[in-house]
């Protein structure tokens, strides 16, 4: 025995990556093909010290994903009207419906991660092996015996209490309960059968599975799927549609004289083995299958898997077409704005927090989606959308961080073209602009002079020389911010600024306005979607501030989740993807005025349609409340995992941009 652990060990154990793919294919054999697996492993040793495999761990697990850049996800399972498709299926005497992926969806992206929910509910390890193995044996075991694979629920679950230790009768409970909790109609197919009886025609439905007609039928009433006459299932008559012989007992039951049309969504059981039999055959792609080769892979299981199986479900149904800007915040939002909300909620529940600040702009769709998910919190007026920006915060914190102002207004804009009349105007100095002229000592400039580094060298020195004045001309807007903010942050002790990022400058500044200058004494702590990554030029700004619980990160940070604050490059565009999954229709706010209504705002940009965005994210939210009936947590690596797409994809994203220039928002 020490030998063969030893010859296993330098086989399969000494590699990693050998390990991983011969676990996954010895997981897919058994009996006699268990030999396969052993060549199979010597094949990918020899491969290995020959050199013949360049391994790459992620691509063990999940493959690249290619976003097609020629429409929209929809648009490529868009199918006939429903009235249509029911008008042609009318024309047959007989028409049969297959249940699962046909007329009714599982929330999942594979059927059987049901499972991993009904082992939850028993509070049962590894339960979603064992139900998948044991529905195996029980199979094989029926075969040997009878001849035909098809077993029962009840049989099942004799075998799972005999390998278990599961009460029989609480197991089935307990999976049963799930499948009706889970289980939903498909929006297409539910048009279908209701303009069939709109035209007064009935249909049959046939189905391989192991729960009986009882079930079956109560599972499809249940989804308003009520206008069918028979229900043929496999386990019930011990024949299968794989073999063709349950189309026999349809056609022997309803006379072969009859003309028959069968729909459903597996193309041996319900397409070619129905054609075999001389039934009209109407494939129904399958929504996961036409959905899979888009979707995020690298998430946790069951996340992942219900992520998958609903963004597949409302997309590839085959009942509406989507715009594209529709489907980027559905598909690349909805998942991270629901765990972000979520993780908000908790913080805000575990440290005593008077009220959420949603800060301007990103907080728009937040505070929405917030509301949907914690309907109470807009009855307690514990939220708020709050006008705020980068641009106006520094202006009014200019007097102590002055080294922020100087590098945002100046540094930052050195040869990119901006004339030094823009470069003051942006500072809102232009009557500062003549006397810096008229006083530049190293060189002449004019108002059309662009500003370069010797540029932004005088001008700083101009202005230190002149700061009073300089704080002067923000000190209305100042005054104009305290009013403004004493009724948001009235009877309050401490609130969250909630925004996407990335040196939670925000919240710093405004928590430094609150308390030392206005003397408000509300503690302000930052909550932000993600931190500057390792590729910002100063990747450590803010961790002071993350060490001392002033600001909290739930995607990524230094300390967390650090594969992802390796991978997220600002200077690529990765800042612009997710501040744009945030994008609203609001105008940028510029700046706090005495005059009424006491706020001005940036000219407006179109850089995305942020209403048809804003639509696709917060239709997800109410589609997973409406489909998993609960709030789950969301880890910030998988509510990032979607994203990550959208990074390997960047020409697509600009298939869904305006012809605005899109810059990162340093406003």
């Amino acid at each position: 025995m020490k030998l063969i652990e030893q010859i296993y060990g330098i086989l399969v154990n000494r590699v990693p990556e050998i390990s991983i793919q011969y676990q996954a294919y010895r997981k897919n054999v058994r009996g006699v093909r268990r030999g396969m697996a052993w060549i199979y492993l010597m094949k990918l040793n020899m491969e290995h010290f020959l050199g013949k495999r360049n391994w790459n761990t992620d691509s063990l697990f999940y493959t690249k994903k290619v976003l097609d850049m020629s429409g929209s996800e929809s648009s490529f399972s868009k199918r006939e009207d429903p009235k249509e498709f029911a008008r042609t299926l009318s024309e047959y005497d007989v028409i049969s419906f297959d249940v699962f992926d046909t007329l009714i969806f599982r929330p999942f992206s594979k059927p059987a991660d049901l499972f991993f929910f009904v082992g939850a509910e028993l509070g049962y390890l590894d339960f979603e092996r064992i139900r998948i193995e044991t529905e195996q044996l029980v199979r094989r075991k029926k075969r040997k015996k009878t001849g035909t694979g098809e077993v029962t629920f009840e049989e099942i679950w004799d075998e799972m209490e005999k390998e278990s230790g599961i009460p029989k009768e609480k197991g089935m409970a307990a999976e049963w309960d799930c499948e009706q909790k889970y289980c939903f109609a498909n929006s297409y197919m539910l048009e279908v059968v209701k303009e069939l009886k709109n035209l007064n025609r009935t249909f049959i439905v046939v189905s391989d599975m192991y729960f009986g007609e009882n079930y079956i039928r109560k599972l499809l009433e249940q989804n308003g799927i009520t206008n069918f006459t028979d229900c043929f299932v496999s386990c019930d008559y011990e024949k299968s549609k794989g073999e063709g012989t349950l189309y026999d007992l349809v056609r022997k039951q309803y006379g072969e004289g009859k003309t028959f049309v069968h729909i459903g969504d597996n193309e041996y059981a319900d397409f070619q083995q129905a054609r075999k039999k001389g039934i009209a055959p109407v494939l129904y792609r399958n929504v996961n299958d036409a959905g899979m080769k888009y979707r995020a892979e690298d998430m946790s299981v069951i996340t992942g898997s219900v992520y998958r199986g609903l963004i597949n479900s409302y997309l590839h149904n085959g009942l509406k077409e989507y715009s594209m800007e529709y489907e980027y915040g559905f598909i690349y939002g909805g998942l991270f704005v629901i765990g972000y909300c979520r993780w908000i909620h908790e913080f805000v529940n575990n440290n005593r927090i008077d009220k959420i600040l949603f800060l301007a702009r990103d907080g728009d769709i937040l505070k929405k989606a917030y509301h949907i998910l914690f309907p109470e919190s807009s009855q307690e007026e514990k939220t708020e959308y709050v006008y705020w920006s980068r641009l106006a915060a520094t202006k009014m914190a200019a007097g102590y961080f002055k080294y922020d102002y100087f590098r945002r207004f100046l540094f930052h804009k050195v040869n990119q073209d901006y004339p030094l009349e823009k470069i003051f105007s942006s500072m809102e100095l232009e009557d500062m602009l003549n006397s810096f002229l008229e006083n530049c000592t190293e060189k002449k400039y004019s108002k059309e002079s662009v500003l370069d580094e010797k540029a932004a060298d005088e001008i700083k020195a101009y202005l230190q020389e002149n700061w009073n004045k300089v704080l002067a001309h923000y000190k209305e807007q100042t005054d104009a911010g305290k009013k403004y903010y004493e009724k948001v942050l009235k009877g309050c002790r401490c609130v969250a600024a909630v925004d996407v990022g990335w040196a939670g400058s925000g919240a710093v500044t405004l928590n430094y306005l609150v308390n030392e200058m206005w003397g408000m004494e509300c503690k302000v702590i930052g909550l932000v979607a993600g931190t500057n990554s390792v590729y910002n030029q100063e990747p450590d700004t803010s961790e002071p501030l993350f060490y001392s619980g002033a600001l909290h990160s739930y995607m990524y940070s230094q300390e967390h989740n650090r594969d992802i604050w390796k991978m997220h490059n600002a200077n690529q565009g990765d800042n612009i993807i997710v501040e744009l999954l945030l994008a609203s229709e609001r105008q940028s706010f510029r700046r706090f005025t005495s005059e009424k209504p006491g706020l001005i705002f940036c000219d407006k940009k179109e850089e995305i349609n942020a209403s048809e965005v804003q639509r696709g994210i917060l239709d997800f939210v109410n589609y997973y409340l409406e489909r998993m009936q609960e709030i789950p947590r969301i880890s910030g690596r998988d509510a990032y995992a979607p994203i990550t797409v959208l990074l390997d994809n960047r020409k697509w994203m600009k298939n869904i941009l305006t012809d605005e220039k899109v810059t990162m928002n340093l406003e």
